[in-house]
C-alpha cells in the first residue's frame, strides 16, 4: 500500500540509525530517502531524528511517532490474516524471540506441525533473553516470545506458564549418572560448562550455588546448547538444561537428545523451579496466524506437561 511506504522509509532509518544505510537496505539514494523525512517531518510539525556526526537518532516526538508506525503496521498484518482466513486459506507471517532453550526442540517440532496444516504461513525466530525479547514485544518486531525468567515489563502480557526443574547433563558413565537427583554439595570440584550470564537457567543455578556456598570449577560459558552438549564428549564436566530442551520429563522418553548422555534434575531444595513465559503485548490482538499459533505451543505444552503447565 503507497500510502504506507514512507511510513516504512521512516522505521527502517529509525532501525538503521543512518539515513546511508537505510538507504541502501531501500535500494533509494540517500538523497531522496532525506527528502522524504525532511517533507514528513513538515507534515508532522517536528523533527523526528537528531542528525548527529555518526548518523540519526531519534528524538521523543520521533520515538512516539515510530510506535504509532510500528502499530499501524501490526493491525495491517491482523487485518489481512483475517481476510485470507475468509478465503479458507490461512495466510501470515509469525515473529517469535526465545531463548535456546526452546528454539531446539520444541519449536521446531510445534512450526512443522502448524504448517503441515497451513503451509502458507512462515516464521521468523530470533534467539534472546528477557529483556530484549520484552522489547521486541514492545517495538513489535515480535508477535510472540518464549522467556524462561521473570518478566519485567508492565506491557508483557502471560499467555500462559510452564514449570522447569533445572537438570544436570553428564556423560552416561560420570559418578553422580546414578543418583536419581543431584546435590549442588555434589557439584564440588566437578568441572562445569555453564550458560552465559543472561540465561535464566544460569541465574537460578547462580543463586542456588550462592545460597549453598558452593564452589565450582567453571571452566567454559556458552549460548550454544550444541556446543555444550558436544563439549562433553571430549572432556569429561556437567552443564545445565531444562526438560523442553533435552526431552527429560513430560511424557517423551527421558534424555532422548543424545544417548550418551543423561540429565538428571537438580534437587528442588538447592534450586527451586524456573517458569517459561509464553506471552505476547498486552492489550495486542494478535494476528490469526499468531493467535492460533500461539494455542497450539500452549495446547502442545499441556498435552506432554499436564499440571505443570498454567493459563
Amino acid at each position: 500500500m503507497r500510502f504506507m511506504t514512507s511510513l516504512k522509509f521512516i522505521d527502517v532509518v529509525a532501525r538503521e540509525g543512518s539515513i546511508r544505510k537505510a538507504a541502501d537496505k531501500l535500494a533509494i539514494t540517500s538523497t531522496a530517502l532525506n527528502r522524504r523525512i525532511l517533507q514528513i517531518e513538515d507534515e508532522i510539525g517536528q523533527p523526528l531524528f537528531e542528525r548527529l556526526p555518526g548518523g540519526v537518532r531519534l528524538n521523543t516526538a520521533g520515538e512516539i511517532f515510530v510506535q504509532h508506525i510500528r502499530l499501524q503496521f501490526a493491525d495491517l498484518a491482523r487485518v489481512q490474516s483475517q481476510i485470507a482466513d475468509l478465503s479458507g486459506i490461512r495466510r501470515g507471517h509469525v515473529r517469535i524471540a526465545s531463548g535456546a532453550d526452546a528454539l531446539r526442540r520444541l519449536l521446531p517440532e510445534t512450526i512443522a506441525t502448524y504448517r503441515a496444516s497451513h503451509p502458507a504461513v512462515s516464521f521468523d525466530l530470533v534467539r534472546c533473553y528477557g529483556d530484549e525479547s520484552e522489547s521486541r514485544l514492545f517495538s513489535l518486531d515480535a508477535d510472540i516470545a518464549l522467556i524462561f525468567a521473570p518478566i519485567r515489563a508492565a506491557h508483557v502480557h502471560v499467555a500462559a506458564t510452564l514449570r522447569q526443574q533445572i537438570h544436570c547433563v553428564m556423560p552416561a558413565d560420570h559418578r553422580l549418572a546414578a543418583r536419581e537427583q543431584i546435590r549442588l554439595r555434589d557439584l564440588a570440584g566437578e568441572k562445569l560448562v555453564l550458560p552465559t550470564a543472561q540465561s535464566g537457567v544460569r541465574q537460578l543455578l547462580d543463586t542456588g550455588l550462592l545460597r549453598r556456598n558452593v564452589e565450582t570449577d567453571v571452566i567454559l560459558e556458552s549460548d550454544s546448547f550444541e556446543f555444550m552438549q558436544n563439549f562433553l564428549h571430549f572432556e569429561p564436566s556437567l552443564f545445565f538444561q531444562i526438560p523442553i530442551a533435552i526431552g527429560a520429563g513430560g511424557d517423551g522418553p527421558a534424555n532422548d537428545f543424545d544417548p550418551r548422555l543423561v540429565a538428571r534434575p537438580i534437587h528442588p531444595d538447592d534450586v527451586p523451579a524456573g517458569t517459561l513465559h509464553i506471552c505476547h503485548l498486552k492489550g495486542r490482538v494478535l494476528p490469526v496466524a499468531a493467535a492460533k499459533f500461539l494455542d497450539d505451543i500452549i495446547t502442545t505444552l499441556r498435552d506432554s506437561y499436564h499440571q505443570d503447565v498454567d493459563q
